[in-house]
C-alpha cells in the first residue's frame, strides 16, 4: 500500500486544540501524519490524543523523547495551521528560533508542497510586515490560505474564539493534496 506523509506544524492559537480533525481527515485519505508544535502551542493541544492518532511523538524540541525514533518519514506535504501572526512573519524571514520554525524553513527550502493557514485578527493582518510576509511566502510557492479566494478571512479583534470552529482544516488538506501530484507516494509495506 502506498501512502503519503503529511507533516503538520501547529502554532499557539485557539484552533490548535482541534488539530486532531486534520489528522483524522488525512488518515482517512491514506496519509500518514506527524505533528510538530511550537513551544507555546503545547499548551493548546492534547499531546496524548495526537500521538495516539499519528503513532509519532509530538515534537517541539530538537531532542527526541527517550526511546522515540529521532527521524520521521520524509514529508510529501506540510501544513502549518493554525499559523499565528508571529509565526507567519518568522517563516517569511527565515527565522528558525525553535524546532518547529526550523522544520518549516527546511521543508520550504526542500520545496515540499506547503500550505499555511493563518489565524490572525484583521488589525494584525493589515500590518505591513504581515502583508510583506504573505507576499514573500507566495513568491516561494507557499500556499497561504487567506482572503476571499480561499474563503478564510482574518477575524475581528476579540472574536477569535467564535471563529475556532470554522477553521478550514479539511480545506487546507484539499489544497495540499493536488500540490503533491508529482511526488511519488511511499510504500508502507514492511515486506
Amino acid at each position: 500500500m502506498t501512502r503519503r506523509h503529511l507533516q503538520i506544524v501547529v502554532c499557539a492559537a485557539g484552533p490548535a486544540a482541534d488539530v486532531t480533525q486534520l489528522i483524522t481527515t488525512a488518515t482517512q485519505q491514506s496519509w500518514t501524519t506527524a505533528v510538530t508544535a511550537t513551544p507555546s502551542a503545547l499548551e493548546f493541544i492534547d499531546i496524548e490524543a495526537i500521538e495516539r492518532l499519528t503513532g509519532h511523538p509530538v515534537r517541539s524540541t530538537y531532542r527526541s523523547s527517550p526511546g522515540a525514533r529521532r527521524s520521521l518519514p520524509a514529508a510529501d506535504a506540510l501544513i502549518v495551521a493554525p499559523a499565528t501572526y508571529n509565526s507567519v512573519n518568522k517563516i517569511a524571514l527565515g527565522i528558525a528560533d525553535n524546532y518547529a520554525m526550523t522544520t518549516v524553513a527546511e521543508l520550504i527550502g526542500r520545496q515540499v508542497p506547503t500550505v499555511v493557514v493563518p489565524f490572525v485578527n484583521a488589525a494584525l493582518a493589515v500590518r505591513a510586515p504581515f502583508q510583506r510576509a504573505v507576499a514573500d511566502l507566495r513568491d516561494e510557492r507557499v500556499r497561504i490560505f487567506l482572503g476571499t479566494d480561499d474563503g478564510w478571512e482574518p477575524h475581528q479583534p476579540g472574536s477569535g474564539s467564535s471563529r475556532r470552529r470554522a477553521f478550514p482544516w479539511a480545506a487546507a488538506l484539499e489544497a495540499a493534496t493536488p500540490m503533491t501530484s508529482g511526488v511519488p507516494a511511499r510504500s508502507t509495506d514492511q515486506g
